[in-house]
């Protein structure tokens, strides 16, 4: 039995980078004899145990074999004869196929370290074509180690991949859970970059792919292509370190743009009610997480609205707040900004503009919120007259608190 430290941990440390989790690789070994020395077995589809005392995964070497279509279509084997060569073999990228001994030494038959000084993301072997969740992977790492390119050669099998119906077996949780990863990395519009050349962005998400190529106002969109401005408004999202589900809406909030009519263009009027019915269709076919959800679908309908709040009135302002539901979810609110914010700084040349609206609705909304709605209603002999009552009463303390309209523009 020898035990190896594999994948990321090592890769990791190759690059100079913090190591979170150790993944380790045991050859020479059998389930009945993991057990026997304590080991803990977790693993549903193959071999893997926890360590008796640091809990930390240890799986048996093992070999795969497709069956099937999809990243499900696999026969595992594992083995005490199954070598550390063969089971690096299976991995994904050579960079996360290097192990390495208790003494420090490396093993690294498929030259992960030389791809990691070229930085370069490639193959391991044929066999990454037999897994579609590879393409989702590869383009997930390129969001992270933004200095690193897909080797040609792995563009290309990629490309084969698409074109032969590869990407079509994923189950939609696997697509969100490597969409998730990846647009929690460092320059998430490179994962779709990936996506896009390889062409299985048209098939996973039709609703983004479909947003390059069509222009926007240049005056308001310096950058014009509809598509390259959803990618920086992500990537401000990334570089300020927003939530999933702030830059989860940072990706979908201009569905519609891309369903305008071609003679109406480079205007999109409507395209907000367009986001809606698209991402109502994409939430739904991907089983996205209530929370990602639920903000998108406010930031898609709403955020257009935000520009204008210089020119409403006290009660308009009022009724946006409540469409917007922020009286009962002031956090989500909060995001809904942020995700607005990404929106306007996500332009060229409007990167660090002065954003003084989003303070002044976060200032409105507390002055709103902190009215003793109790008291108003007291004073009502009337029941039916409370929602009014209480509606005037939030306006009132709203215009002895500021001007409007606001007007921050002037």
């Amino acid at each position: 039995m020898r035990t190896y430290t594999v994948g990321g941990a090592v890769r990791d440390r190759l690059l100079g980078l913090p190591v979170k989790d150790r993944d380790y690789v045991v050859v020479g070994s059998t389930p009945e004899a993991m057990e026997r020395l304590g080991y803990r077995p977790v693993g549903k589809d193959f071999p893997v145990f926890l360590h008796p005392e640091t809990h930390e995964e240890y799986a048996l070497a093992r070999t795969e074999r497709k069956t099937g279509k999809g990243y499900k279509g696999f026969q595992v084997y594992a083995d005490s004869e199954v070598t550390l060569e063969q089971d690096l073999a299976r991995r994904d990228l050579t960079i996360n196929a290097i192990a390495e001994d208790e003494h420090g030494q490396l093993i690294d038959p498929y030259h992960g370290v030389a791809d990691l000084d070229a930085k370069l993301l490639r193959h391991v072997s044929p066999a990454f074509s037999e897994d579609p969740v590879r393409i989702l992977r590869a383009a997930r790492f390129a969001a992270r180690f933004t200095e690193f390119t897909v080797a040609d050669e792995t563009m290309a099998l990629m490309r084969n991949m698409v074109e032969g119906g590869e990407v079509d077996a994923l189950v939609p949780e696997r697509v969100w859970q490597e969409l998730a990863k990846g647009l929690m990395e460092q320059q998430p519009s490179r994962m779709f970059e990936v996506l896009r050349a390889c062409g299985a962005l048209k098939r996973l998400l039709p609703e983004v792919d479909r947003l390059f190529g069509v222009p926007q106002t240049a005056k308001y969109h310096p950058e014009v292509d509809t598509g390259v401005h959803v990618m920086l408004v992500i990537d401000y999202a990334a570089r300020a370190g927003f939530s999933l589900p702030v830059r989860f809406a940072a990706l979908t909030h201009d569905l519609g743009k891309g369903t305008t009519p071609a003679d109406i263009l480079p205007r999109h009027i409507g395209h907000e009610e367009r986001s809606v019915g698209l991402l109502q269709s994409l939430v739904k076919r991907l089983r996205v997480p209530n929370d990602c959800k639920e903000l998108a679908l406010v930031v898609a309908k709403f955020h257009g609205k935000v520009h204008q709040v210089g020119e409403m009135k006290a009660a308009t302002v009022l009724r946006f707040l409540q469409e917007t539901d922020a009286l009962r979810q002031p956090g989500r609110f909060r995001d809904f900004l942020r995700a607005c914010e990404a929106d306007a700084r996500g332009r060229t040349g409007f990167e660090d503009q002065p954003l003084p609206q989003f303070q002044l609705l976060l200032d409105i909304l507390d002055m709103v919120i902190a009215v003793d709605v109790g008291e108003v209603a007291k004073q009502q002999v009337n029941p039916a007259a409370i929602k009014d009552a209480v509606f005037n009463a939030r306006v009132a303390a709203m215009e002895a608190a500021f001007n409007f309209p606001l007007a921050w523009a002037s």
